[in-house]
């Protein structure tokens, strides 16, 4: 893939995490392509679904299998405006995903990079290429604008709640 093509994907894996923002979801998402082709997208929403294996990569990935009829998907690339947590990252490598391309790294609980690095395991028996840092400033300014107005809203509320209490005694 040219560094081109994966800006493409990378963007509309971010226009998926639009979506779930727009639900009130950390804004996640992610996009499943083969032979340059979109297979499947998803986004982020385990509070909407009530489902907390509904992440974007999950999404996507289930979407994917449907459309191929096939829960293996070799070939396929996955675009993820996140890198990828060990559930998620499992899921990869039991779908036979070929790559994985993520925006931003995460910390706490991403499962490539940052943490456990899932994917260079040697016991696994399926092996994951993967790459980050693809539109990694706007993936970053999305999600930081989300938690910096989520942390406004929930001080906001908990003001009222106490104004509430005090007028009411």
């Amino acid at each position: 893939m040219t560094e081109q093509t994966d800006e493409y994907w990378m963007q509309q894996a971010l226009r998926c995490a639009k979506k779930a923002e727009a639900l009130g979801e950390v804004p996640v998402g992610a996009v499943v392509v083969r032979d340059n082709q979109l297979l499947a997208e998803g986004w982020n929403q385990p509070i909407t679904a009530h489902d907390p294996t509904a992440h974007a990569e999950i999404m996507a990935i289930r979407a994917a299998g449907k459309q191929a009829e096939n829960y293996r998907l070799p070939g396929a690339t996955l675009y993820v405006s996140i890198e990828p947590c060990t559930m998620c990252a499992g899921a990869i490598v039991h779908s036979r995903i070929s790559r994985v391309v993520f925006a931003a790294t995460e910390p706490k609980a991403g499962a490539v990079i940052s943490n456990n690095r899932v994917f260079d395991g040697e016991e696994l028996n399926h092996r994951v290429a993967y790459q980050g840092g693809v539109c990694a400033e706007a993936a970053t300014a999305m999600i930081q604008a989300f938690f910096k107005r989520r942390r406004a809203e929930q001080k906001a509320a908990r003001k009222a709640l106490r104004s509430s209490e005090d007028e009411n005694g």
